[in-house]
């Protein structure tokens, strides 16, 4: 194999290995950390690293986007980008401000209740 070669499965790959990183940063951040701000942020870097995920997979290299009304006239219908994962990422992003939404108001109370965020002081204070 040639530097060329290397260089475009580096290219090639690139995406899927940031999706990668993004994910395992926010296992990490779930996992190991103790506050529940950090804890949302986590899975917020983990819905980041699902909606990378849908974006590669749906990227043709020299694709038109699909918009019948503005792509030139001799474009093959088989080179429009694939407007399925476009779609499902947007409605990934309104789940996830949602979600994540609805996990800072139940962080904030909690905090009203415990005056903490910290995980392990809430639970010893069950009862």
């Amino acid at each position: 194999m040639n530097a060329e070669t290397i260089l475009e499965l580096i290219y090639a790959y690139t995406p899927f290995a940031c999706v990668a990183a993004l994910i395992i940063l926010g296992l990490y951040c779930c996992i190991v950390r103790r506050n529940i701000i950090k804890i949302i942020l986590g899975v917020s870097v983990i819905e980041s690293g699902a909606n990378l995920f849908l974006i590669a997979h749906g990227y043709r290299t020299g694709s038109v986007a699909p918009i019948y009304t503005l792509s030139p006239s001799d474009t093959n219908p088989l080179n429009y980008a694939l407007p399925i994962p476009q779609a499902l990422t947007l409605t990934s992003i309104v789940i996830g401000v949602a979600v994540a939404a609805l996990m800072l108001s139940l962080a904030i109370h909690i905090y009203r209740k415990y005056g903490t965020l910290d995980v392990r002081k809430i639970t010893k204070l069950k009862g």
